[in-house]
């Protein structure tokens, strides 16, 4: 399923830069740290932009509230309280509490979407939530843990969930757009917070660090997550995404935290095993889908998307358009189309 592989891809990319940041923010503050992060994704959305073509619907004046409520939680608050909270609890224990997010995920995609959680999700949920806890119980003893630490990182993946609820709104939009507003909206805030409580610039090569984990962690992994939201709903992509906490766990013990000892192999496996169960999970059932005009980023080759051009366009495009009603039964997931309740 092409949006469980770009969940997957933006886990890594995200995964990699908690202990990173960790050891590149040791002498740097949280406001600090979250300002060159979320200048770093900006940035990168800019050189993204210049690459490749937009993707996406426009935007309504709707959806800029939604950005500054996104850059305000997702960007302001959440790495914030992360930064600080990896400066209380190590790198390995603070990469492995961000598991949480998927649980926040997953609880508001269904609270505010009721995006259907089957059994097979719900296991492969759980499985994960277990990695993360075992590998989070097995690092309590390391160096610099504290209850403090945990309950700053908790708090910063319940914003990243909120966060994650509120991109859902935008998934039909330009994810390089939303990259660049989002980023450059909290690098923003979090800068000016910054200089009136006096923190201050780090030397240069901590700046370059935290800027580029910015780039790849917060600037090309929320592209990749708002792309797989657009194919597999928010409740799915957020329970793939909780392989991210693994991956900066891996990391953390190859720069040399070795505070997780035997847990990791166990962890390793329940989190493999959420992952399979949930690339091999299948939901379809006979729908109903009535007529229907908007504007979205579509393929004419996604079963929904039968209309002719002229010239024929191969490839993802976006343009109003309408769609005939339909009944019929097939493999789907919660996006633009498959909304309906069960």
């Amino acid at each position: 399923m092409a949006g469980a592989g770009l969940a997957v891809l933006a886990a890594l990319s995200f995964g990699v830069t908690a202990p990173i940041i960790a050891l590149a923010g040791a002498s740097v503050g949280p406001l600090v740290t979250a300002s060159l992060l979320y200048a770093g994704a900006a940035t990168s959305a800019l050189l993204m932009s210049q690459l490749a073509p937009g993707s996406g619907a426009k935007f309504e004046r709707v959806h800029f509230r939604t950005l500054l409520a996104m850059a305000l939680v997702g960007a302001g608050i959440a790495p914030t309280l992360l930064a600080w909270g990896l400066k209380h609890t190590g790198a390995t224990a603070g990469s492995l509490l961000l598991n949480l997010e998927a649980v926040f995920t997953a609880a508001l995609a269904w609270s505010f979407y009721r995006e259907t959680l089957g059994k097979r999700v719900l296991m492969a949920l759980t499985l994960m939530v277990l990695g993360g806890a075992v590998l989070t119980l097995s690092g309590t003893h390391g160096a610099g843990y504290s209850g403090l630490g945990v309950a700053a990182v908790a708090g910063a993946t319940l914003a990243w969930g909120v966060d994650n609820t509120l991109s859902r709104q935008l998934s039909q939009q330009d994810p390089v757009a939303v990259v660049g507003f989002k980023g450059a909206l909290g690098a923003a805030a979090t800068a000016l917070t910054a200089w009136l409580f006096g923190e201050r610039l780090p030397s240069v090569a901590p700046l370059l660090v935290l800027l580029a984990c910015g780039a790849s962690g917060y600037g090309l992994s929320l592209r990749l997550y708002l792309l797989a939201q657009r194919r597999i709903g928010a409740a799915r992509t957020g329970s793939i995404f909780a392989l991210a906490p693994f991956v900066g766990a891996s990391v953390a013990w190859a720069l040399g935290d070795r505070s997780t000892g035997y847990g990791t192999a166990l962890s390793a496996l329940l989190f493999l095993g959420g992952l399979v169960l949930h690339l091999t999970e299948r939901h379809h059932h006979e729908h109903a889908h009535p007529a229907l005009d908007h504007d979205h980023p579509h393929r004419h080759d996604d079963g929904h998307h039968d209309h002719s051009h002229e010239p024929a366009f191969i490839g993802e495009h976006s343009h109003p358009h309408h769609h005939e009603p339909v009944k019929h039964d097939h493999d789907h997931a919660p996006d633009v189309h498959h909304d309906h309740s069960h």
